[in-house]
């Protein structure tokens, strides 16, 4: 569907427990954006959000720019913003990028974890995230996941001595998260991969580096195999 969006089918979340109304609105847009109920195409103000939403047009104004920031939404001149979204071949080629970034780093940090108590240290504790984002797929909370997952890999990365890398990583992950996660819904045992977060932790704190390597191949394979369609040759 495309030209304007209808923001009278929108609906803001319960705003209770957010660390602020810009970063409620943007969650709540991300969610529109990932369930298809904002489209490729569709048109949205600022003013007339707000309004629905029953805020003032100014944290809705910011959370439109983060999500232009993204490449989420793009500005229309005297219109508003509109909904980009990603072509399938747009979607295989960040994960090839990522395919030939990601593995290799995380080798190397649990490389390097071999000789560094601190590096093994702070690959422990990304435990907690690696908790939370198996229970947003135990849940099925898709698009959560990806949040955290996104989350998870770049605080993993960062730990390579990297940020350019890290930073390279996380705005390919952040473009393809909302468009990607309509497709992990086609994903059979979801728990499974989520679940390899954990022996991601335990390979790097065991050194273990062509073994982290390897798995995080599969890891980002298997979401890529996810974008080709169910009718492609």
């Amino acid at each position: 569907m495309n030209g304007v969006g209808s923001s009278a089918d929108l609906k803001l979340p319960d705003l209770a427990g957010q660390r602020s109304l810009r970063e409620t609105v943007g969650d709540a847009l991300r969610v529109l954006l990932a369930d298809g109920s904002m489209q490729p195409g569709d048109l949205y103000s600022a003013p007339r959000l707000a309004e629905k939403f029953g805020i003032s047009p100014t944290p809705v104004r910011e959370a439109l720019l983060d999500l232009v920031a993204e490449g989420q939404l793009e500005v229309q001149k005297n219109k508003g913003f509109k909904v980009t979204g990603l072509s399938v071949a747009e979607l295989l080629e960040a994960a090839e990028v990522r395919l030939y970034l990601e593995p290799p780093a995380m080798g190397g940090v649990a490389r390097a974890s071999r000789t560094d108590a601190d590096t093994r240290e702070r690959i422990g504790a990304l435990r907690t995230l690696a908790v939370q984002l198996y229970d947003a797929a135990r849940e099925g909370h898709y698009l959560r996941y990806a949040q955290l997952d996104t989350q998870f890999h770049v605080e993993y990365l960062r730990l390579y001595g990297n940020e350019t890398l890290a930073a390279t990583v996380r705005k390919l992950r952040t473009r393809t998260q909302l468009f990607g996660t309509a497709h992990l819904k086609r994903l059979e045992k979801f728990e499974e991969l989520a679940a390899t977060h954990f022996t991601m932790i335990e390979l790097g704190q065991a050194g273990k580096g062509e073994e982290l390597e390897a798995l995080t191949y599969r890891q980002i394979a298997a979401v890529k195999d996810l974008y080709v369609p169910d009718d492609a040759d």
